[in-house]
């Protein structure tokens, strides 16, 4: 049976980018002849401290626990048909790990779901970003056999570097995303989820929610999700962390689901995470038209589109005042899930292509 090393930072269920773009798989793919491994690098008692500002020391034997784990993967390779990275195989801006996964008899297929080509740093180890290497992205899709990306804008920035880009969307397993019912509140809630280092995002639905607020009063209420330390006085807002444990029950709670985005670069690489869980969860979702969102939403069937504040209004106003609209886009936006951004829509394609790969086939 040929095996699988799967190289990631995080612990199983910790990372929605490991989650959603791989680890959902990893049952079907070793049921169907692939037995896989997980290599990870940040345990779960490193992890809050790792991702604070300071701790530099600490953040030290991180970084030399962690070199020694990609010491030893590269002396046991030999046990591995395929090597599958997600993003990048160390924290630092060297391929060192990547070139010797590259020269072994392993195949590597080489997954991103951002545009992670750009500089981007945590908060937390903003002082530590001189250590890391953005442009290290091409190098390694360069060395790769295969190359998943999340979407059409990445694909088109990895077809520099590579032949063999495969489409892969972020997907839901639709068995884990089961509407958990709650006690009414009597009025309508907005929800937003995300993490400490998207809350900027979230900031851009200020404009629009102050106006929704200051139309509907206390017929609407707010909800953050992802950030604990974020607040809203005039919104009323206290966000909640997140949880693996806790994602759905809280997600449930939104009547409504918000997306809002830059138009720029980093959010044009994004692959619609956050709004396909909403709708997973037959949510109706308001989405920037940038990057996939505008394959994801159909505007005014499974969701809406919308740029200026004006736009985000007449729609969130749309839905507010119609339970029986938000019923039937939320049913519509979870079919869209189950036909195109699920696990069961994309498994078989993870088989054949795992498969190609394996067998030397490309494009």
């Amino acid at each position: 049976m040929p095996k699988v090393l799967y190289v990631g930072a995080h612990r199983k269920d910790r990372s929605p980018s490991q989650r959603f773009r791989f680890e959902q798989y990893m049952d079907f793919l070793s049921q169907n002849g692939f037995e896989g491994e997980l290599s990870y690098l940040i345990e779960a008692e490193d992890d809050k401290k790792f991702y604070s500002p300071g701790n530099y020391f600490f953040k030290l034997k991180v970084f030399l626990k962690s070199l020694k784990k990609r010491k030893r993967n590269i002396k046991d390779i030999d046990q591995y048909d395929i090597v599958f990275i997600q993003r990048e195989a160390f924290m630092t801006g060297s391929i060192k790990f990547e070139t010797a996964f590259a020269k072994s008899k392993a195949k590597v297929i080489f997954d991103f779901d951002d545009s992670i080509w750009l500089s981007n740093a945590s908060a937390a180890n903003k002082r530590l970003s001189f250590m890391k290497d953005a442009s290290k992205t091409s190098k390694i899709i360069a060395l790769s056999d295969m190359v998943f990306a999340g979407n059409q804008y990445l694909k088109d920035y990895a077809s520099n570097y590579s032949k063999n880009i495969k489409i892969i969307p972020t997907t839901i397993d639709l068995n884990q995303y089961s509407r958990i019912q709650h006690e009414p509140t009597g009025k309508v809630c907005i929800g937003w989820s995300g993490s400490v280092t998207t809350i900027q995002h979230f900031e851009f639905a200020i404009p629009f929610l102050l106006k929704i607020k200051e139309k509907y009063q206390d017929r609407v209420e707010f909800k953050v999700i992802g950030d604990a330390n974020y607040s809203h006085e005039a919104l009323n807002i206290d966000g909640i962390g997140w949880s693996f444990e806790n994602e759905i029950k809280e997600l449930s709670r939104f009547d409504i689901g918000i997306m809002p985005l830059p138009d720029d670069e980093w959010a044009s690489g994004k692959c619609g995470l956050k709004g396909l869980q909403y709708m997973a969860l037959e949510i109706p979702t308001l989405m920037s038209p940038v990057g996939v969102n505008t394959e994801i939403i159909q505007n005014g069937k499974n969701g809406f589109l919308a740029t200026e504040i004006d736009e985000w209004v007449e729609h969130l106003s749309t839905l507010i005042e119609s339970e029986e609209l938000r019923k039937k886009m939320g049913g519509n936006a979870r079919k869209t899930v189950a036909d195109k951004y699920s696990v069961a829509s994309q498994r078989d394609n993870y088989l054949k292509l795992f498969t190609e790969v394996l067998e030397g086939k490309s494009i």
